[in-house]
């Protein structure tokens, strides 16, 4: 914690230190001195004036040379700053787009407590590990949109993402060409040597220009992972009344249940055409960590720079003084 005083900034995380040490020194010192004199009045050593005076002075400047060391190394611990400066900062990284599929398929339960939720635990812990980038959400289904732009705000990222929720979810089909043409836009016209996407998604699609869009990415430098939510044993897709209460599950027009299932061959042609990685999710971080070694690989480019005004140490100007006392202390 900092604190300012006589325009001067002070670390009093060590200020504890600073009020025990001088006392405690100090009184060693005053009862080193008066045991000291003892001896020398028991002894009958002050017969000797010449000597004696000075092997005092002696002892007494030691003990002041101490005392002024000891507190310029406890005012060197506060850490005391002045003289404000300027200094640009770059700040580097990568940009990152994560698309989440908001379709009804998502809302199948065989991941848990449905693939919404765990694709959405799943990109937490993405963000969590890491570091220096600006990341955006675009939600997709028949449509994509920008949830979140670009931000390396990840609280502000974050907040976006709660927002997702089973009301959110569309009742139309999936089309994964739209998700990544929708990246394409995002991206816009801001030259970047990599464009990276992360797909979460459980592999339906019913795109139409799949293809096409493939190589325009391709073209954009884009690259894409794809984190595979489901199983490929699919399971049936719940309904809800407006209420949210569970109302049956999907049926197709013959009356049977719809059975979803993770389509991962569709989605490992996907990602492996333009240079990406297809990773299935899994109960562990296992999946999270092999994206996020990938997306490490790419190099890290300039993304913005900020003017930022600090104060300059001035500590070791105390340091100094502290070790010319102690090193006179031991020459005397």
């Amino acid at each position: 914690m900092n604190i300012e005083l006589f325009n001067i900034s002070w670390d009093v995380s060590w200020l504890v230190i600073f009020f025990i040490s001088i006392p405690v020194v100090f009184t060693f010192f005053v009862y080193q001195y008066l045991q000291r004199t003892k001896v020398r009045s028991a002894l009958g050593l002050y017969n000797f004036n010449g000597i004696s005076s000075f092997d005092s002075a002696k002892r007494i400047a030691k003990h002041v040379l101490h005392l002024i060391g000891l507190l310029f190394l406890c005012i060197a611990l506060l850490q005391p700053k002045w003289n404000k400066k300027e200094e640009t900062v770059k700040q580097h990284g990568r940009d990152l787009f994560i698309a989440l599929d908001i379709s009804r398929s998502m809302l199948a339960q065989d991941c848990v407590p449905d693939r919404l939720m765990f694709a959405k635990q799943k990109i937490k812990k993405l963000i969590k590990l890491l570091s220096c980038e600006r990341i955006g959400l675009l939600l997709f289904s028949g449509t994509a949109f920008v949830q979140c732009p670009l931000t390396q705000d990840y609280a502000a990222f974050e907040m976006f993402l709660d927002q997702v929720d089973v009301e959110t979810i569309s009742s139309g089909t999936t089309a994964i060409d739209k998700a990544i043409m929708q990246t394409i836009q995002a991206f816009g016209d801001e030259k970047r040597k990599n464009r990276l996407l992360v797909l979460c998604t459980d592999g339906e699609d019913f795109s139409q220009r799949l293809g096409a869009v493939q190589q325009k990415a391709q073209q954009q430098n884009m690259k894409i992972f794809a984190l595979g939510i489901g199983s490929p044993q699919g399971a049936p897709i719940p309904l809800y009344d407006q209420l949210g209460q569970p109302a049956g599950h999907q049926k197709d027009k013959n009356g049977k249940i719809v059975i979803t299932r993770l389509d991962e061959q569709r989605l490992h042609s996907l990602v492996s055409a333009i240079g990406g990685k297809y990773v299935r999710g899994c109960k562990d971080d296992l999946d999270v960590q092999t994206i996020v070694n990938e997306i490490e690989r790419y190099e890290k480019e300039e993304l913005s720079e900020r003017s930022e005004t600090s104060l300059e140490h001035q500590y070791p100007w105390f340091l100094i003084v502290s070790f010319v006392c102690y090193g006179l202390t031991w020459l005397l």
